[in-house]
C-alpha cells in the first residue's frame, strides 16, 4: 500500500486484503481503548453541562500508559490542579476527535482490500489515526531509539507488533508526502 496524489487534492492507495484486515483491527482496537475507561458509574450529568458538552466533576488522567500518551496532561506534574481543570474541558473533545479519525479509517477502508480514495479531510483523519496508532503501539512496545527488529531475538513476541509499528510509520510518511500544506 502506497499513497498517491490524485486530481483535486485527494489521495488514493491500493489496499491488499491483509493490509485492510490489520488496519481495521488496529482502528477498532483504538476505538475500544478510547472508550474503555469511561466511568459508567459516574453520577448523572447536569443538564446544562450536558447541553454544552462539559463533564461535571473531575476527569481523571488515564491509568493506562498508552491512553495517557494519547491524552496527556497539559501541565504534567508542574500544576496538577491546572491539569485536572484542563482535562475536564478537553478530554471528551480529544476522545471524540480521535474516535472520529479511527471511525473514518474504518468507514473508508475497503474491507476486503481494493482501491482507497480520500479527499483532503479524509486524508487528515487517516493521518491522525495513524499517528494515534503509532503512539499506542510505541508505548506498549516501549519503543526507544535503540529498539528495532534487528535487536530483538526472532522468537520475541514483540517482533510482529514492531513490524506493524514500522509499517504504520511508513504509511504515515507515504501519506504526508502526497499532501500539500493547507491554506
Amino acid at each position: 500500500m502506497r499513497f498517491k496524489k490524485v486530481r483535486g487534492g485527494g489521495v488514493s492507495a491500493d489496499v491488499a486484503p491483509v493490509e485492510a484486515h490489520v488496519l481495521a483491527q488496529c482502528a477498532a482496537d483504538l476505538l475500544a481503548l478510547l472508550a474503555e475507561d469511561e466511568d459508567e458509574d459516574a453520577p448523572a450529568q447536569d443538564p446544562l453541562a450536558a447541553m454544552v458538552g462539559m463533564p461535571t466533576g473531575d476527569v481523571e488522567a488515564p491509568d493506562d500508559p498508552a491512553l495517557a500518551r494519547l491524552l496527556p496532561d497539559a501541565y504534567g506534574d508542574d500544576d496538577p490542579e491546572a491539569s485536572r481543570e484542563f482535562r475536564r474541558y478537553t478530554d471528551s473533545d480529544l476522545r471524540a476527535g480521535k474516535s472520529a479519525h479511527a471511525g473514518t479509517v474504518l468507514a473508508t477502508l475497503p474491507p476486503e482490500g481494493g482501491r482507497l480514495l480520500l479527499d483532503r479531510d479524509g486524508a487528515d483523519a487517516w493521518l491522525g489515526c495513524l499517528n494515534d496508532l503509532r503512539l499506542v503501539l510505541g508505548t506498549r512496545l516501549e519503543v526507544t531509539e535503540e529498539l528495532d527488529e534487528t535487536t530483538l531475538p526472532e522468537d520475541d513476541p514483540r517482533q510482529q507488533a514492531l513490524q506493524v509499528y514500522g509499517w504504520l510509520g511508513w504509511l504515515q510518511e507515504s501519506l504526508i508526502s502526497c499532501l500539500s500544506p493547507r491554506r
